[in-house]
């Protein structure tokens, strides 16, 4: 019995001794799970906000309708610039003028590729 008693009590002592070294693995697991999310989560925000600086809607104050302001329509006002001999100037910091000027040219020059389909006259969306 003596004998039993003796194991029983290593085991329990072992037991305690190894749990605290078992809990601080466990920590550092968690941890690390937790960094490598916040960097997921991180990564992905950069993702949409360089999307969104790529592609952005804007809305046509005349034409009461939305544009993706994407690379196509970045083409197109560096077009209307050059056809109306204008500097370049981001189209966010023009006039409210400026930018009805521009959204008149627009409308009056849809794409050749959406022309074709005869489809709406510009890459906009109501």
């Amino acid at each position: 019995m003596h004998r039993g008693y003796s194991y029983f009590t290593s085991f329990v002592l072992t037991a305690a001794l190894a749990s605290p070294m078992a809990f601080a693995q466990q920590d550092d697991q968690r941890q690390h799970q937790d960094q490598a999310q916040q960097r997921d989560q991180r990564d992905q925000q950069q993702e949409r906000n360089n999307n969104s600086e790529n592609q952005q809607r804007v809305y046509d104050r005349s034409h009461h309708d939305y544009h993706q302001w994407n690379d196509n329509e970045d083409h197109a006002y560096r077009q209307y610039l050059a056809e109306n001999h204008k500097d370049y100037r981001d189209f966010k910091n023009t006039s409210r003028r400026q930018q009805t000027k521009y959204w008149n040219w627009r409308h009056s020059h849809p794409d050749q590729r959406q022309q074709d389909n005869h489809s709406d006259h510009d890459n906009h969306q109501e």
